[in-house]
């Protein structure tokens, strides 16, 4: 895919980094010579210095060819700006950061299909990890209708030893609530277990639930024998 992002601040070169790793083709724009000068020496992507919400400078950037576009800018109405032209231009897939929430109907309207806030995301980042602090990642899906937290499972765990099939049977483990993610060892690789799979020490497991249940699923993987 080829990616332009809107900003080579560190969250944007950061962003642009991820997706190089992945095999994506990225450029970046942003007004300072300095900024884009890093991001080809050290990120390895092209650079363009200019306003990201220059015509001018998104077409020679190559805006009508892109798969995917990021608003990474250091305001809500630069990218909403941004969005706005990326919709023009027939990008089929962008991205915009949002700082606050009068934003979000603007950008959704402007043509955002992602959006992503700052603040809540450090905000829920940091709850979580207060109130979880046994659990390694908490990812959040239909406006927090749904949680997908990952966990550590401790050698004298009720669980171990014991299939998902079992536990998906075991009246303590909550109704609606899936293991879907399992990894034996750390420096093995995430599968997605059947019905036989048996949970091992110091194994993790991905589960999905709902936000009422967290505490029910935690007490219940992490319940000693």
């Amino acid at each position: 895919m080829y990616v332009l992002i809107g900003g080579a601040g560190l969250v944007g070169l950061s962003l642009a980094q991820k997706l190089v790793e992945l095999g994506h083709t990225v450029a970046v724009i942003d007004i300072e010579r300095n900024a884009c000068r890093y991001a080809r020496e050290r990120v390895g992507v092209m650079a363009f210095e200019g306003s990201a919400v220059s015509t001018e400078v998104l077409l020679e950037a190559g805006i009508r060819k892109a798969d995917a576009l990021a608003a990474m800018l250091r305001s809500d109405a630069l990218n909403l700006a941004m969005v706005t032209l990326a919709k023009h231009y027939g990008v089929p897939h962008i991205l915009s950061r949002m700082r606050h929430p009068d934003f979000v109907e603007p950008l959704r309207l402007a043509g955002a299909n992602h959006i992503i806030s700052t603040v809540d995301l450090a905000v829920s980042t940091m709850v979580n990890a207060i109130e979880y602090p046994q659990v390694e990642s908490m990812m959040h899906f239909e406006q927090g209708q749904i949680e997908v937290l990952k966990l550590s499972i401790p050698n004298n765990c009720y669980v171990v030893g014991r299939s998902v099939a079992e536990i998906a049977q075991d009246s303590r483990f909550p109704t609606g609530s899936l293991i879907i993610g399992y990894q034996p060892h750390p420096h093995e690789d995430l599968t997605i277990p059947n019905g036989s799979t048996v949970l091992e020490p110091d194994s993790t497991v991905l589960i999905v639930t709902k936000p009422g249940s967290l505490h029910q699923v935690i007490d219940f993987i992490e319940g000693c024998k």
